[in-house]
């Protein structure tokens, strides 16, 4: 019997699987329901979003106009809300240490393979000034779990020094923060240290896989991990990430208990993840990925992400380099609005060569930022290294009632392409910085509201002429 209750504080109970296996089963009965599947694309169309089920019901379908109407909706809803900008980040790792035995993870307890490697402040810094001097201006902090190696004072350290380098030009103004789920006074630590969006993965929904994939540590609590955005946003914080690693489960499953999540936020504090993360298994030192036999084709993921841009129109999608080139033009194409880039996944690796047999996973795209860069410019697409929302208290509730209403765009679109032209004054090459100018001459005159366009032309002359950091 389901005990489903969208707004309970229990995981069993926002994440129901009687529910998810009831909603699978109606999804398959009703994959070639062309009235339903009408009707779901219709609703929409409205830019509403959708719930669990109708994705579901997508998800399932594989009729050939359905599915191309589900991609032009996807790239129409996209544009609308997000324009054509990218928003660019590179992950951090301070720590490789973990007390857990997750079966995918090379952090993992007890694999001895692996070269372990916990940063200091001053090699923090190190890292910091390299990532600065590629043009980066946002971090997701990444670390293991350790009480020894990795505590709450560490991260809070860490952060601290992340934000005070200042090198040339050069500033870390966003540091979203990926560690293991903590306690309320921990996330309330984190808040007034000033993180952008804190990000946990779920990994899989199913509470025994769940449990079997992690059979030792803290992290086999799937109670304790499943609630802990609950208790991030009762200390405060208001944009929080989700995700799950497509792969360890079946996909269907784990593509429903995700929006299911994302209504649970909704329903519960009256606002939902600020992002979803959609990484998919990779190859890892001491994982056998043959365990893994639920790894989804590229033609499924384009389509999750697609169905996912639908049911959560306002919602920010996140692709790392996890995925290849291929990939990610065909993801960026109908949803995803935030990629990774230059990522090293291993300690230290940024300033000084990478620890041999130390990276969390193998990076499937391997360009620097300023190939990435010039990629996106290419394709059409403003890359973006804007943190003003964050600095200026656009978070929660308050950023989605500004997205909702459109009012958004009159900050976003003058955002993005002062940060882009910082990026083409102090980092890129002479290739990319041509074709940024170009872009920038172009979609300057997109911007809708006159007064803003002017403000956005004097400071775009501003940076041109050394200054730096100016935002609406």
């Amino acid at each position: 019997m389901s005990t489903y209750n969208s707004k309970s504080p229990i995981a069993t109970e926002f994440i129901d699987d009687q529910e998810i296996l009831e909603t699978l089963k109606f999804a398959q009965e009703n994959k070639n329901n062309s009235v339903l599947l009408n009707k779901i694309l219709e609703k929409a169309a409205l830019y509403h979003g959708l719930d669990y089920r109708e994705a579901a019901v997508l998800l399932e379908t594989n009729d050939e106009n359905i599915l191309e109407r589900i991609f032009d909706l996807a790239r129409e809803i996209k544009d609308k809300i997000y324009g054509q900008r990218i928003v660019m980040f590179a992950p951090l790792y301070l720590s490789n240490y973990c007390v857990n035995s997750c079966r995918y993870c090379p952090y993992h307890s007890k694999n001895k393979n692996i070269a372990r490697k916990k940063l200091t402040q001053a090699e923090i810094a190190k890292e910091i000034i390299a990532l600065q001097d590629m043009g980066h201006k946002r971090l997701a902090l990444e670390t293991g779990e350790h009480p020894e190696y990795a505590p709450i004072e560490y991260i809070l350290e860490s952060i601290k020094t992340i934000y005070s380098v200042k090198h040339k030009n050069g500033a870390i103004r966003r540091v979203n923060v990926n560690i293991a789920a903590t306690t309320i006074e921990n996330y309330k630590k984190l808040k007034e240290a000033g993180i952008g969006t804190y990000i946990l993965f779920q990994e899989t929904y199913h509470k025994p896989t769940y449990e079997y994939l992690h059979p030792h540590g803290p992290k086999h609590d799937y109670a304790y991990h499943t609630e802990a955005m609950d208790r991030a946003m009762q200390a405060g914080i208001d944009d929080v990430g989700i995700g799950v690693l497509f792969g360890l489960n079946l996909y269907r499953y784990d593509f429903v208990g995700l929006l299911m999540h994302a209504k649970h936020l909704e329903d519960s504090f009256g606002v939902g993840p600020h992002t979803i993360s959609v990484p998919r298994i990779r190859p890892a030192d001491d994982v056998d990925l043959k365990e893994y036999s639920n790894a989804i084709s590229d033609a499924t993921f384009k389509k999750i992400v697609a169905i996912l841009r639908l049911a959560v129109p306002y919602t920010g999608i996140i692709v790392s380099t996890r995925e290849s080139k291929e990939s990610r033009q065909e993801v960026l194409d109908v949803g995803v609005s935030q990629v990774s880039a230059a990522s090293c996944t291993s300690v230290g690796g940024y300033a000084e060569k990478e620890l041999e047999n130390s990276s969390q996973f193998e990076v499937n795209d391997e360009r620097s930022l300023d190939e990435i860069v010039n990629w996106l410019l290419e394709l059409g697409y403003i890359p973006s290294f804007c943190t003003a929302c964050y600095r200026e208290g656009r978070t929660g509730d308050r950023f989605m009632q500004l997205a909702k209403s459109g009012q958004i765009s009159n900050c976003c679109q003058p955002n993005a392409l002062m940060t882009l032209k910082e990026y083409l004054e102090d980092y890129a090459s002479t290739e990319t910085a041509l074709k940024g100018e170009a872009l920038i001459t172009q979609e300057i005159e997109r911007i809708t509201n006159p007064k803003v366009k002017e403000i956005a032309r004097n400071y775009l002359q501003q940076l041109h002429d050394g200054k730096r950091d100016f935002r609406f």
